[in-house]
């Protein structure tokens, strides 16, 4: 089957172009003032590309032995060079190839594409080692390591079962927002060193309010606090993250119930033009130079503040699940309405299920969506001048307290029967 799905020759042709394509950029090295002696170039990776895909063909015990011989090449000639070049990127480049070239021969598409990635990473040598050597500081790196241990470590290893006795505190799912602080601090951080604070911050905030916008509101309250030069678009951020939440909800809603989305288009409308018009002040002006080299050296996020604003959603999550138990069933909307504190989504899909049911009108449900949007925005308010300060908590406020108003008034003014 794979010998009529990839014939001998396309596999050759496939590791013959690795083999060149990682022989030019490593011939390109030989014009390179600054470095040793190189003694694999176009024609040695081409022909130990082929080398490998030969000997991959006429079996495995073959293929060994080749390889072997190679190493054991590549091993002498870095004996010779390692006095003017201590780096082994043009031996490992070389047994990569001979690699790719037996990968070749099972699976073109993927050796060529893995090819074409090594080449890319030969020729972005300069690039990388100014990356790492001038544009990160050792802050940054620091903040980086911290976040990818948070992300890839221990969340993997917290349960994610409920240790509590109501079911709603679940380690993983408590330090997932603490992952979702730090990264959205880190975003921020990324995107105004690359294309500045006017235009980096908010775009940053935007997609991350898809994963958290009250995670969002507390990183870039941290960020206004560090920086207050800036303050003015960690403010747009916070804004913006919470204009990509809505939209999110706007999308739970119609996968949950999308009558009730139909009967609350207009409001939430309406909320979204407010929410954009007070974030898009921040974009009329532009910082200045002292202001975008001081954010430089802030800190991309604190761990201390992430672990914090965990521990106040855990705490309201416990006291939502109290209310439900002490008020039961005819509590479950000033549940939602409480559950919105911490997360807007699930407390909409709480609502849409309720009028599902028949347990709310559709009037009611609607103006329970407006009562979650109240409730999330006094939630998120509280946790900006915590974060923040005063300057950046009145302007996040009067943001979130213009998109409730909005909301609000049109779902007073215009009727269901409107729609």
């Amino acid at each position: 089957m794979d010998a009529v799905a990839n014939p001998w020759w396309q596999g050759l042709l496939a590791a013959l172009g690795i083999g060149l394509l990682i022989g030019a950029m490593r011939e390109r090295r030989k014009d390179d003032p600054d470095a040793g002696p190189t003694a694999a170039g176009l024609r040695t990776h081409a022909l130990t590309a082929l080398l490998g895909a030969v000997a991959w063909q006429l079996g495995l015990a073959v293929f060994v032995t080749a390889f072997a011989a190679v190493a054991l090449l590549t091993f002498a000639g870095y004996r010779r060079s390692a006095e003017h070049d201590l780096g082994l990127t043009g031996e490992v480049a070389l047994l990569f190839s001979a690699l790719l070239g037996a990968l070749a021969m099972r699976t073109p598409a993927l050796a060529a594409g893995l090819g074409v990635a090594v080449a890319v990473l030969l020729y972005a040598k300069t690039a990388l080692h100014r990356f790492t050597r001038e544009l990160v500081s050792e802050r940054e790196l620091r903040d980086g390591l911290l976040l990818l241990a948070s992300a890839l470590i221990v969340l993997p290893l917290l349960p994610r079962e409920a240790v509590d006795p109501w079911g709603v505190l679940k380690p993983a799912e408590l330090w997932k927002l603490v992952v979702l602080v730090m990264a959205a601090g880190v975003a921020g951080h990324v995107a105004q060193r690359l294309v500045g604070a006017r235009l980096g911050m908010p775009v940053a905030g935007f997609f991350a309010g898809f994963a958290s916008s009250t995670a969002a509101v507390a990183g870039f309250g941290q960020r206004a606090k560090d920086a207050p030069a800036l303050r003015r678009y960690a403010v747009s951020a916070a804004l913006f993250a919470n204009l990509g939440s809505l939209l999110l909800l706007a999308g739970v809603l119609a996968a949950g119930n999308l009558t009730l989305l139909r009967a609350s288009a207009w409001p939430l409308t309406a909320a979204a033009l407010a929410l954009t018009a007070f974030a898009a002040f921040g974009l009329w002006h532009t910082p200045a130079g002292d202001a975008q080299r001081k954010e430089a050296q802030t800190r991309a996020f604190k761990l201390s503040h992430a672990l914090s604003f965990a521990l106040a959603v855990a705490g309201l999550l416990l006291l939502t699940a109290w209310l439900r138990e002490w008020i039961g069933d005819r509590g479950a909307l000033l549940a939602a309405a409480i559950a919105a504190m911490a997360e807007l989504q699930a407390a909409a899909v709480a609502v849409g299920q309720l009028a599902g049911a028949k347990a709310l009108t559709l009037p009611e449900a609607r103006w329970g969506i407006v009562a979650l949007l109240a409730t999330s925005s006094a939630a998120k308010s509280v946790l900006a001048f915590l974060s923040g300060g005063a300057a950046y908590g009145l302007r996040v406020a009067a943001g979130l307290l213009a998109m409730t108003a909005a909301a609000a008034s049109v779902a007073w003014w215009w009727p269901i029967g409107a729609n």
